[in-house]
């Protein structure tokens, strides 16, 4: 039980073990619609919570530890060290289980990621957005998959992040895991990149200069958790938690993490 801290299955599409076909998963019946249903998950106005969210860079930013010229060095490590072996890489084995019709090894997956989050910001922010994702994923493509992870999280038998939800939902729509991973990432740096235009740290032209500097790290970060197994999720930038820490106590915050 948890508090609430404030192969292929018979009828999932081919393309859930990243084969090439039409979606049979109610993305549109054509061979495009998984790419549809990641453009969709990865823009910024689907309403997952993820543009509430720095990442910890508002933490960053209130001690004077970053700034536009470090901005993309932070992006970098937070890729490679950071939400790349943690939630990308669990994403990737939750979108393998789900994939597989073993929704007990997602809980499981789902239970080691948020023991890696050391902080409750990230924790709470994770479990949250996770949540809403099921929710409106639920919702938006009425696959079983994700309404019977929905039932885990509502009873409490799972966590509920949103790096596991996010790949119960890309693989009950058929998304290839490779593409599933390369989505979260990329939204993760829109996200990322939106708050540090929110904190006047970048403009919008050098925002989009950022996002497509992070392309090549993407790549790295995805080729990386694809080969990772559980033992391995976790990240290891301990200056973002510490921020996150400090970004808890702080007297005016703009973003919730």
């Amino acid at each position: 039980m948890y508090r609430d801290e404030n192969d292929t299955p018979p009828d999932l599409p081919p393309a859930a073990t990243g084969e090439t076909g039409a979606d049979a998963g109610g993305t549109g019946g054509t061979a495009l619609g998984p790419l549809l249903v990641s453009l969709q998950l990865t823009d910024s106005a689907f309403p997952s919570g993820f543009y509430t969210l720095s990442h910890s860079l508002e933490g960053f930013a209130q001690a004077g530890a970053v700034d536009p010229d470090s901005l993309p060095l932070l992006l970098e490590d937070l890729l490679l060290y950071g939400v790349g072996p943690a939630d990308a890489t669990a994403l990737a084995l939750a979108h393998r289980a789900t994939a597989a019709g073993d929704p007990a090894a997602a809980v499981r997956i789902d239970e080691h990621l948020l023991a890696t989050k050391l902080g409750r910001e990230m924790r709470q922010a994770s479990v949250r957005t996770g949540r809403q994702l099921l929710d409106l994923g639920r919702e938006v493509f009425g696959r079983p998959e994700i309404g019977d992870y929905l039932d885990r999280v509502v009873r409490r038998e799972a966590p509920g992040t949103q790096a596991v939800a996010a790949g119960v939902i890309y693989a009950a729509t058929g998304v290839p895991v490779r593409q599933a991973v390369a989505a979260d990432l990329f939204a993760f740096c829109v996200s990322f990149a939106g708050a540090a235009l929110r904190l006047r740290l970048t403009d919008h032209r050098t925002t989009q200069t950022l996002i497509r500097g992070a392309a090549p790290l993407i790549e790295r970060a995805v080729e990386a958790a694809l080969r990772r197994e559980l033992d391995d999720v976790g990240a290891t930038v301990f200056a973002s938690d510490i921020m996150s820490g400090r970004h808890e106590r702080a007297e005016a915050r703009l973003f919730a993490s």
